[in-house]
This record gives structure tokens, sequence and C-alpha cells, in this order.
């Protein structure tokens, strides 16, 4: 998965600043959706992931099924929270 594969998929353009906030609604609903049916952890957690710059994503507990996949996401998603602070 590629950064900017995913931004054209669910946002239509692969420049963030750009996004209509309608747009941003629909993208994030169908990341959610999206999240909520993959299988594969390694892409579970790109959407996550994104779904984290979007300040939406799913707890930890919630989105992981296992400690260790709950741990992974952790580095990445304190580095969001900084950039949020920031």
């Amino acid at each position: 998965m590629q950064f900017d594969d995913l931004l054209l998929r669910f946002f239509g353009t692969t420049d963030m600043d750009a996004i209509a906030p309608a747009a941003r609604e629909a993208g994030v609903e169908r990341m959610r959706v999206e999240f909520g049916l993959e299988r594969d952890p390694a892409k579970r957690f790109v959407i996550w992931a994104l779904l984290a710059m979007n300040d939406a994503e799913p707890d930890l507990d919630i989105a992981f099924e296992n400690e260790a996949e709950r741990e992974a996401a952790r580095n990445p998603l304190d580095l969001v929270i900084s950039a949020r602070e920031d």
C-alpha cells in the first residue's frame, strides 16, 4: 500500500491540504468500513494510521486483537499525538 494510492482511494487526491471537509468525512467513513473488513494485520495498521492522521482512529483495544499489535501501534500513535499538540 502506497500512501499516495490510499489518499487517492479514500479522498480522490494526493494533496491532503486540498481535501474538502465533506470529502474528508466521506473518506474517513470509507476507511472505517475497510478497516473493519480488512483481515491482513499490515493493511489494517496502515488504514488505522491514516485514520489517526485524520483524528479518527479507533482505540487500540478495539482496533487490534492482541497486545503485540497494540504495542506496535503505540509508537506511531505517540508521534501523531505529539504532532497534534504542536
